[in-house]
């Protein structure tokens, strides 16, 4: 049985983050969870990944059960958090393992923090050039990219109906969108599956993470919408990407924008017969590629 611990930090900007630290060995990780999740969905890597890695997956702000003060402009402020965090509980030397979302907090991380982490995986992560956002505010209009946070607010497409569906409870909606692009082949177990979709509920910034991703741009390359700043090059540690050969979110163009401009430092492998979740769709393949990567 493995001893997981629910526990919260009170960073110095004002927002408190809760964790899950679960005990282990020498090999320190730390998991950031990617979008409508939290801490929570990384449950089976906390359970079942070897007893010589000691883990600690946060609750990024606006998520599972951290605090929700200032508002999230940008991965820069979450990537800050995590700074403040690992500073607050004193953990160094470590791994960063980052999921959609949490691959560009842990990119940013890296780059503005170097000599904190020893190493990155990028699991199914968002390109270095971020994760552009389409939306309508009227029905009549055409598709487009949206620039401005208040766009993506307004937005009917994306933004409105999960809103919605966190706000009444919706879970048979919630679990038809994650069915649709997620869990397309593989679901959690239901009694799992119904405990994921109320920590869905807990996301309090949904607007504030789309915009985030939709300006997100470490690269050397304009996105479309914002120059990039070329921080990617500060990133000095080794670097797996991670990416199921069905993922329906990340497009093999955005993988492909992540190791050209990560260059030498990264090293892919594809995970066999995975979409977004590998972590429910084959768990052993996983957490193999991921420990062979970390003890090498």
């Amino acid at each position: 049985m493995v001893n997981i611990s629910m526990k919260e930090v009170l960073l110095s900007n004002g927002e408190t983050l809760v964790y899950r630290e679960r005990e282990g060995g020498e090999i320190k990780v730390l998991l950031i969870h990617g979008n409508m999740t939290s801490s929570k969905h990384w449950d089976l890597v906390l359970d079942n990944m070897d007893a010589k890695y000691k883990l600690f997956a946060v609750d990024l702000r606006g998520f599972g059960g951290s605090s929700y003060n200032n508002l999230i402009m940008s991965i820069k402020d979450f990537s800050d958090d995590v700074k403040l965090f690992v500073d607050e509980i004193g953990l160094k030397d470590f791994a960063v393992v980052g999921w959609s979302t949490g691959g560009a907090v842990a990119m940013q991380f890296a780059a503005d923090y170097p000599g904190y982490c020893n190493k990155l995986v990028l699991l199914a992560s968002e390109s270095t050039r971020g994760y552009p956002f389409d939306g309508k505010i009227n029905e009549n209009d055409e598709p487009r990219r949206f620039a401005l946070h208040e766009e993506i607010k307004s937005d009917l497409v994306r933004t409105h109906p999960v809103q919605r569906a966190y706000d009444t409870n919706d879970t048979a909606l919630l679990k038809l969108i994650w069915n649709a692009v997620i869990y397309t082949h593989n679901q959690p177990a239901l009694v799992l599956y119904d405990e994921y979709v109320q920590d869905m509920r807990t996301q309090r910034n949904l607007a504030e993470v789309h915009h985030a991703n939709n300006t997100f741009n470490i690269s050397r390359h304009d996105n479309g919408l914002v120059a990039g700043n070329g921080k990617v090059d500060v990133i000095d540690v080794p670097v797996l990407v991670l990416q199921g050969d069905r993922d329906m979110v990340i497009t093999k163009e955005m993988t492909k924008e992540l190791l050209e401009d990560l260059g030498e430092k990264a090293v892919f492998t594809e995970l066999k017969n995975c979409g977004h979740s590998p972590l429910v769709d084959d768990l052993p393949q996983l957490l193999n590629a991921m420990t062979q990567f970390l003890e090498d």
